[in-house]
């Protein structure tokens, strides 16, 4: 699989919501973008999964623009009112909703069986916003990935909720080993702790790679 974006560009209606922004990757690929708050990382985000037209350019899913491809295909994980769990409902229920969108058989002994093969069985009735940062990302990581069709994944500032950034970032490592394209939207400090290399929100990241 490859996602390319070709400046896309997306507007509101009193402000620019994302500038201009370049950027590919391929299955097996692990992409880390960075921007300060508000610079564009949800509109980013729902773009590369064909959830947002963009305002200019364009998002290519294996050369063709292809919106329909691009949302069953690419998963947002935790994005800011998009794909965020209701923070008050306990992991039980959130893994239910995941489940049930994911195509998977989704009643309580489907979930409780989840939940145990998943090393999560002792936060069933924990509310989302009670989880610890590593393990509330792991669960959603893989609640994307409980869906057959998933080929890639934008995780979206998993910084937000504090932690060691490491934690996160081996699992979407993990993802790409599994041969899914991944994003990773993040801070440049995040980026800067993890001592990776790191594309940016509003630039064009290809012609940057090309001139290295």
């Amino acid at each position: 699989m490859e996602i390319v974006a070709d400046a896309v560009e997306v507007t509101g209606a009193h402000s620019t919501l994302l500038a201009p922004t370049s950027l590919h990757v391929n299955s097996g690929d692990l992409l880390v973008v960075t921007g300060e708050p508000h610079s564009g990382h949800t509109a980013l985000a729902l773009a590369l999964s064909g959830r947002l037209k963009p305002s200019r350019g364009r998002v290519l899913v294996d050369g063709a623009d292809d919106p329909k491809a691009l949302r069953r295909r690419v998963a947002i994980v935790d994005g800011p009112e998009i794909t965020e769990p209701e923070p008050s409902v306990p992991v039980r229920t959130a893994v239910a909703e995941g489940l049930s969108i994911a195509g998977r058989r989704s009643g309580r002994a489907a979930v409780r069986t989840w939940l145990a093969a998943h090393d999560l069985a002792e936060h069933a009735d924990t509310r989302v916003e009670n989880l610890p940062a590593t393990e509330r990302t792991r669960l959603l990581v893989d609640l994307a990935c409980a869906a057959k069709h998933t080929d890639a994944l934008v995780l979206d500032t998993p910084d937000r909720h504090g932690g060691d950034p490491s934690s996160w970032f081996a699992l979407a490592k993990r993802e790409a080993r599994r041969q899914r394209a991944v994003v990773v939207l993040c801070s440049p400090h995040t980026a800067d702790r993890l001592a990776v290399p790191h594309a940016r929100v509003g630039a064009d990241n290809r012609a940057e790679e090309g001139a290295r």
